[in-house]
């Protein structure tokens, strides 16, 4: 397992002191030395690393080459990955295989709390979608699905369609329009 810095992984290494099979690295450490050190691993758990660690994670990973790479909690949106330069499609080639990202937006008159998840089964990816979920009272109800992992704005423009199908503006308008129209017969 690898750490973005010393201090964690001394926690980890305490906290995992049991499990005498897992070797603890901070990230810095293997920047000073050769990645080969890591050959006799059988996977490399990148956890919580920042943007600014991905040539190393690319070099370890070039090192790693026909053994898996997984990368748990990185420290950056999907936003900034298209600013990543040449590391972008290094960081595109990951599949996914689970996320969570919670998400608000604010209206005029309301706003609407859901999450963005997908979650690959029994560990086979197969064209997994991305579904977006609001909050509809206490459970969280599926308003779309994307093929392709969303971005920001996707999502917004979800949202802010919903919000607007249910505002009390437009209910109003609609009600009002159909007032106008069973009195002039005219739709």
């Amino acid at each position: 397992m690898l750490w973005p810095d010393a201090s964690l992984k001394e926690s980890a290494t305490v906290a995992f002191q049991s499990h005498s099979t897992i070797e603890h690295i901070d990230i810095p450490s293997v920047a000073k030395t050769d990645p080969r050190i890591l050959n006799s691993a059988d996977v490399a758990i990148f956890l919580a690393p920042d943007s600014s660690q991905l040539a190393l994670i690319k070099r370890v990973s070039e090192v790693f080459y026909t053994k898996p790479v997984v990368l748990f909690n990185p420290k950056w949106a999907f936003e900034e990955e298209s600013n990543f330069g040449d590391l972008s499609g290094f960081v595109g080639s990951f599949e996914v295989v689970y996320s969570f990202m919670g998400l608000e937006v604010r209206g005029i008159l309301s706003k609407r709390k859901g999450v963005v998840f997908k979650c690959v089964r029994d560990g086979v990816a197969s064209g997994e979608r991305w579904n977006v979920f609001v909050e509809e009272g206490e459970e969280l109800k599926v308003i779309s699905s994307f093929k392709a992992r969303p971005n920001i704005a996707e999502v917004e423009n979800v949202l802010y369609n919903l919000m607007a199908i249910n505002s009390p503006i437009t209910k109003s308008a609609k009600f009002i329009k159909g007032l106008v129209s069973n009195v002039t017969g005219r739709k």
